[in-house]
C-alpha cells in the first residue's frame, strides 16, 4: 500500500466514532491531521492524544452546515500544513428516526444541512486548493441506506443517496484535474449512532446486537487505502466494506 506519510488530511466529524479512529490511523502512519467537529472539547482531546503518541494534529470547531466555517478549516490546513491532500467528509447525523407523516420539518432539514450541504461545503472549499496543487483525494462516508431505503430513515436515506450522487458528479467533473473522488459505505459500525438506532426500535437495523457491528478502526483503515493509488480502480464509485474482496484489499482478513 502506498504511504500517506507527510500528507495533509482534514477530517470532519472527528470527535468520536469513525472520524476519531480515522484521525488516529492517519496520524499513526505519519500524516498531518486537522480534526473538525462541532464539539471543540472532544476534538481537542483526540488531537492531544495523537500528539502525545508522536503524531501531528491540530483542531478547529466547525459546523459543516456553515460554509464559512468549513472554508476556515481548509484555510487552516493550508496555513498549518502547506496545503490539503485529503478531505474526509465524515460528519453526519441520523436523527430524526420517524415516519414521514409524523416527521419534524426543521429536524429533517438539519439532516440535509449536515449530511448533504456539509459534504458539498467540503468539496467546494477543498477543490480550489487541491486543483492548484495538481490534485487530491476527497473521500465521503456514504451508507447502504443510500441505496436501500429503510422505514423511519427518510431524511438519512435521502441524504446519503445525495452524497453518493455528489461523489459521482465530482468524479465526472474533476477526474481530469487530479481529483480522486470515492465514497465508503462502511456497513454498520459500533458507534454512538448504533445506540440511537437500537433505542428507536425501528426497522431491521435496530434488531442487530452490538457484536454484529464492525469496529470504527475498520473503516479508518479502509479510508487510508482509499486515499492511495491502490484504490484508483474504484474512483467515482461507492466502495462497500461489507464486500469480502474489499476487506481483503484493505487488509481486514
Amino acid at each position: 500500500m502506498n504511504t500517506v506519510a507527510g500528507k495533509s488530511v482534514l477530517i470532519t466529524g472527528a470527535s468520536r466514532g469513525i472520524g476519531a479512529a480515522t484521525a488516529r490511523e492517519f496520524a499513526a502512519l505519519g500524516a498531518k491531521v486537522l480534526l473538525t467537529a462541532r464539539s471543540e472539547a472532544q476534538i481537542a482531546q483526540v488531537a492531544q492524544e495523537i500528539r502525545a503518541a508522536g503524531g501531528t494534529a491540530v483542531y478547529l470547531a466547525v459546523d459543516v452546515a456553515n460554509y464559512q466555517q468549513v472554508q476556515a478549516a481548509v484555510d487552516l490546513a493550508v496555513t498549518e500544513f502547506g496545503g490539503l491532500d485529503i478531505l474526509i467528509n465524515n460528519a453526519g447525523i441520523l436523527e430524526p428516526v420517524e415516519r414521514l407523516a409524523e416527521s419534524a420539518v426543521d429536524a429533517w432539514g438539519t439532516v440535509i444541512d449536515i449530511n448533504v450541504k456539509g459534504v458539498y461545503h467540503g468539496i467546494r472549499a477543498a477543490l480550489p486548493v487541491m486543483k492548484k496543487a495538481g490534485g487530491g483525494s476527497i473521500l465521503t462516508i456514504g451508507s447502504g441506506a443510500g441505496t436501500s431505503p429503510l422505514e423511519g430513515w427518510g431524511a438519512y436515506c435521502s441524504s446519503k443517496a445525495a452524497a453518493h450522487h455528489l461523489n459521482r458528479v465530482l468524479h465526472l467533473e474533476e477526474m481530469d484535474n487530479g481529483i480522486r473522488a470515492l465514497v465508503l459505505s462502511p456497513g454498520t459500525v459500533a458507534t454512538e449512532m448504533q445506540v440511537i438506532i437500537k433505542k428507536s426500535g425501528v426497522n431491521p437495523v435496530s434488531e442487530l446486537n452490538w457484536e454484529d457491528h464492525i469496529p470504527p478502526e475498520w473503516p479508518a483503515k479502509a479510508l487510508v487505502w482509499m486515499a492511495t493509488s491502490a484504490s484508483d480502480d474504484y474512483r467515482g464509485s461507492v466502495i462497500s466494506l461489507s464486500e469480502p474482496d474489499i476487506r481483503k484489499k484493505v487488509g481486514l482478513v
